[in-house]
Protein backbone atom coordinates (compact mmCIF):
# COMPACT_ATOMS: atom_id res chain seq x y z
CA UNK A 1 0.00 0.00 0.00
CA UNK A 2 1.07 3.55 -0.68
CA UNK A 3 2.74 5.14 2.38
CA UNK A 4 0.77 8.35 1.81
CA UNK A 5 -2.51 6.47 2.23
CA UNK A 6 -1.30 4.57 5.30
CA UNK A 7 0.12 7.65 7.05
CA UNK A 8 -2.81 10.00 6.43
CA UNK A 9 -0.65 12.39 4.39
CA UNK A 10 -2.82 11.78 1.34
CA UNK A 11 -5.97 12.98 3.11
CA UNK A 12 -4.25 16.19 4.27
CA UNK A 13 -2.86 16.80 0.77
CA UNK A 14 -6.33 16.26 -0.72
CA UNK A 15 -7.91 18.81 1.63
CA UNK A 16 -5.26 21.39 0.74
CA UNK A 17 -5.63 20.65 -2.97
CA UNK A 18 -9.43 21.08 -2.81
CA UNK A 19 -9.08 24.34 -0.86
CA UNK A 20 -6.67 25.78 -3.44
CA UNK A 21 -8.69 24.50 -6.40
CA UNK A 22 -11.98 25.88 -5.10
CA UNK A 23 -10.45 29.01 -3.57
CA UNK A 24 -8.99 30.08 -6.91
CA UNK A 25 -12.08 29.19 -8.92
CA UNK A 26 -10.15 26.45 -10.70
CA UNK A 27 -7.27 28.67 -11.86
CA UNK A 28 -4.89 26.76 -9.60
CA UNK A 29 -5.37 23.10 -8.86
CA UNK A 30 -5.61 21.34 -12.20
CA UNK A 31 -1.81 21.18 -12.46
CA UNK A 32 -0.88 20.57 -8.82
CA UNK A 33 0.21 16.98 -9.47
CA UNK A 34 3.43 17.18 -11.49
CA UNK A 35 2.94 15.46 -14.82
CA UNK A 36 -0.82 14.96 -14.48
CA UNK A 37 -4.03 16.94 -14.67
CA UNK A 38 -6.46 16.96 -11.74
CA UNK A 39 -10.18 17.53 -11.46
CA UNK A 40 -12.43 17.81 -8.44
CA UNK A 41 -14.97 15.04 -8.00
CA UNK A 42 -17.97 15.69 -5.75
CA UNK A 43 -20.06 12.74 -4.64
CA UNK A 44 -22.88 12.25 -2.15
CA UNK A 45 -21.86 10.20 0.88
CA UNK A 46 -23.64 6.85 0.77
CA UNK A 47 -24.17 6.88 4.55
CA UNK A 48 -24.06 10.57 5.50
CA UNK A 49 -25.81 12.06 2.48
CA UNK A 50 -23.26 14.90 2.63
CA UNK A 51 -21.30 16.18 -0.34
CA UNK A 52 -17.72 14.91 -0.46
CA UNK A 53 -15.13 16.51 -2.75
CA UNK A 54 -11.63 15.36 -3.60
CA UNK A 55 -9.02 15.88 -6.29
CA UNK A 56 -8.34 13.08 -8.75
CA UNK A 57 -6.13 12.61 -11.76
CA UNK A 58 -8.21 12.34 -14.90
CA UNK A 59 -8.04 11.74 -18.61
CA UNK A 60 -10.71 13.24 -20.84
CA UNK A 61 -11.66 11.89 -24.24
CA UNK A 62 -14.50 13.84 -25.81
CA UNK A 63 -17.35 14.03 -23.28
CA UNK A 64 -16.00 11.12 -21.22
CA UNK A 65 -13.85 11.78 -18.16
CA UNK A 66 -11.98 8.75 -16.82
CA UNK A 67 -10.92 8.33 -13.17
CA UNK A 68 -9.07 5.52 -11.39
CA UNK A 69 -10.35 4.14 -8.06
CA UNK A 70 -6.85 3.04 -7.02
CA UNK A 71 -6.79 4.10 -3.37
CA UNK A 72 -3.01 4.05 -3.73
CA UNK A 73 -3.04 0.27 -4.17
CA UNK A 74 -4.83 -0.35 -0.86
CA UNK A 75 -6.79 -3.57 -0.33
CA UNK A 76 -10.17 -1.80 -0.39
CA UNK A 77 -11.88 0.53 -2.82
CA UNK A 78 -11.72 4.24 -1.96
CA UNK A 79 -14.75 5.69 -0.19
CA UNK A 80 -15.47 8.05 -3.08
CA UNK A 81 -15.90 5.02 -5.35
CA UNK A 82 -18.34 3.41 -2.93
CA UNK A 83 -20.22 6.71 -2.78
CA UNK A 84 -20.63 7.03 -6.54
CA UNK A 85 -21.69 3.40 -6.90
CA UNK A 86 -24.51 4.21 -4.45
CA UNK A 87 -25.19 7.67 -5.95
CA UNK A 88 -23.90 7.87 -9.55
CA UNK A 89 -24.90 11.51 -10.10
CA UNK A 90 -21.68 13.42 -9.45
CA UNK A 91 -20.17 16.82 -10.15
CA UNK A 92 -16.80 17.31 -11.80
CA UNK A 93 -14.82 20.51 -11.83
CA UNK A 94 -12.11 20.75 -14.47
CA UNK A 95 -10.42 24.10 -14.22
CA UNK A 96 -13.17 26.70 -14.09
CA UNK A 97 -15.79 24.41 -15.63
CA UNK A 98 -18.24 22.66 -13.27
CA UNK A 99 -20.28 19.86 -14.83
CA UNK A 100 -23.03 17.56 -13.56
CA UNK A 101 -22.12 14.04 -14.66
CA UNK A 102 -23.22 10.43 -14.29
CA UNK A 103 -20.53 7.99 -13.18
CA UNK A 104 -20.32 4.30 -13.99
CA UNK A 105 -17.73 1.58 -13.57
CA UNK A 106 -15.97 0.79 -16.84
CA UNK A 107 -16.71 -2.62 -18.30
CA UNK A 108 -13.87 -4.85 -19.50
CA UNK A 109 -13.72 -3.38 -23.02
CA UNK A 110 -13.77 0.17 -21.65
CA UNK A 111 -11.07 -0.67 -19.12
CA UNK A 112 -8.86 -2.15 -21.85
CA UNK A 113 -9.30 1.08 -23.79
CA UNK A 114 -8.83 3.60 -20.97
CA UNK A 115 -6.30 1.92 -18.63
CA UNK A 116 -3.31 2.63 -20.92
CA UNK A 117 -4.37 6.29 -21.13
CA UNK A 118 -4.58 6.55 -17.35
CA UNK A 119 -1.26 4.74 -16.86
CA UNK A 120 0.34 7.14 -19.35
CA UNK A 121 -1.04 10.06 -17.30
CA UNK A 122 0.14 8.55 -13.98
CA UNK A 123 2.47 5.52 -14.37
CA UNK A 124 2.11 4.59 -10.69
CA UNK A 125 -1.34 3.17 -11.48
CA UNK A 126 0.36 0.09 -12.92
CA UNK A 127 2.33 -0.27 -9.67
CA UNK A 128 -0.80 0.17 -7.57
CA UNK A 129 -2.47 -2.73 -9.39
CA UNK A 130 0.44 -5.01 -8.46
CA UNK A 131 0.16 -4.00 -4.79
CA UNK A 132 -3.40 -5.23 -4.35
CA UNK A 133 -5.35 -8.38 -5.16
CA UNK A 134 -8.50 -6.40 -5.96
CA UNK A 135 -9.20 -5.30 -9.49
CA UNK A 136 -8.80 -1.52 -9.51
CA UNK A 137 -11.91 -0.03 -11.13
CA UNK A 138 -11.96 2.68 -13.74
CA UNK A 139 -14.82 5.15 -13.50
CA UNK A 140 -16.25 6.83 -16.57
CA UNK A 141 -18.12 10.08 -16.07
CA UNK A 142 -20.44 11.27 -18.79
CA UNK A 143 -22.55 14.43 -19.02
CA UNK A 144 -25.89 14.15 -17.25
CA UNK A 145 -28.39 12.83 -19.78
CA UNK A 146 -25.76 11.32 -22.08
CA UNK A 147 -25.96 7.67 -23.04
CA UNK A 148 -23.08 5.32 -22.27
Amino acid sequence: MNWMVASGVQQKWQRLHVAIYEGTGGRLGPGMMPGARCCLLSTVGRKSGLQRTLPLIYVQEGDVVCLVASNGGAVSHPLWYRNLVAHPDVTLQIGRSVMPMVASTADLAEKERYWPLMAAAWPQYDDYQTWTEREIPLVLCRPLGARS
